[in-house]
C-alpha cells in the first residue's frame, strides 16, 4: 500500500510511468515503492514539486533544530539544496514557475539568481526534461558526466569515489543500498553539503571545510563551468553560472575562515 507521500508524487507526475520516466528510473521499480526511498526524494521532489517534507515526514519534519542556525548557514544550505534538486532531475513545472519568481539584487549572486529566474521563466517542463537528458543522459552517454571520478581521473567508480566513501562512513553517512547513482555524483555532494550547512549531519565547520576541498573544490567548479559551455545547454547554462560563482563564493570563505 502506498503512502500518502508517493501518492501526492504519483498524481503531481501524472502516473506511475510518468514519475519514473521523470527520474530516470524503471516503471517496475517505482510499482513497487510503498514510500519514496531515501535516496530519492531530492529527485522526486524536483521532478514533481511535491515538497520533501510531504514525500517523507519523517526525514523532512521541518522541526527547528536545536541549535539555532546561523543565517549564513541556512542560506547556503538552501544554495547547495537547490544545486542538487536540478543536478538530480530535470525540474517539474511547478519547480520552473518557483523559480521564475525568484528575485536577485546588485550582488554577483544575486544577478545569477535573476538570470536563472529569466531562464525559468522562457521555457517549459518538457523542454528542461530534453535538456537534462541530452546533458547527463544520453543515448549511452550525455555531454557532461557529473562524478568527481571522472573529472579526476577520466573514469568512473575511481580512487576519488573510494575516498569519498571512506571520508562518508567516518561521518556516519551511509549509501542507500539500492541507489544506482555513486556517491560522487554531484548531485548527491551537493545534497550532503546542505546537510553540513543545514545541521542534518553533524560536522564542525573544519571538518565541513575539509570535505569540501578535497571532495568539491577540485572538480565541481569545472563542471559547472562546463555546463556554461555545453551544447546541449540553454535553461542549464544559468545553473551552471549559478554553481560555478557560488562555488568560488565558497572557497574564498572557507580561506578567509582558515586565515
Amino acid at each position: 500500500m502506498r503512502d500518502d507521500g508517493l501518492d501526492r508524487a504519483i498524481d503531481a507526475a501524472g502516473g506511475v510511468a510518468e514519475l519514473a520516466r521523470k527520474i530516470n528510473i524503471s516503471q517496475p521499480s517505482v510499482s513497487n515503492w510503498s514510500k519514496v526511498p531515501a535516496q530519492r526524494v531530492i529527485a522526486v521532489e524536483a521532478a514533481t514539486g511535491v515538497p520533501r517534507a510531504e514525500l517523507r515526514p519523517d526525514l523532512y519534519n521541518e522541526r527547528l533544530p536545536e541549535v539555532p542556525i546561523d543565517p549564513i548557514d541556512a542560506a547556503r544550505a538552501q544554495e547547495y539544496a537547490l544545486l542538487a534538486k536540478l543536478l538530480s532531475a530535470a525540474p517539474s513545472g511547478r519547480l520552473l514557475a518557483q523559480l521564475a519568481a525568484l528575485r536577485g539584487d546588485t550582488t554577483p549572486l544575486g544577478r545569477a539568481h535573476a538570470a536563472l529566474a529569466e531562464a525559468a521563466s522562457n521555457t517549459v517542463a518538457a523542454k528542461v526534461e530534453r535538456e537534462y537528458f541530452n546533458l547527463f543522459v544520453g543515448l549511452g552517454r550525455g555531454e557532461l558526466l557529473p562524478y568527481a571520478s571522472y573529472y579526476l581521473t577520466g573514469f568512473l567508480n575511481e580512487r576519488p569515489l573510494s575516498r569519498l566513501r571512506a571520508d562518508l562512513a567516518v561521518s556516519g553517512i551511509e549509501r542507500a543500498a539500492d541507489n544506482p547513482e555513486p556517491e560522487d555524483h554531484a548531485a548527491i555532494l551537493c545534497e550532503i553539503m546542505a546537510g553540513f550547512a543545514g545541521g542534518s549531519f553533524e560536522l564542525s565547520a573544519e571538518m565541513q571545510q575539509a570535505f569540501f576541498e578535497k571532495h568539491i573544490l577540485p572538480w565541481m567548479g569545472r563542471l559547472f563551468a562546463d555546463m556554461e559551455n555545453a551544447k546541449s545547454a540553454n535553461f542549464y547554462r544559468s545553473v551552471g553560472a549559478l554553481g560555478r560563482l557560488f562555488l568560488e563564493i565558497e572557497t574564498e570563505a572557507f580561506t578567509f575562515s582558515r586565515a
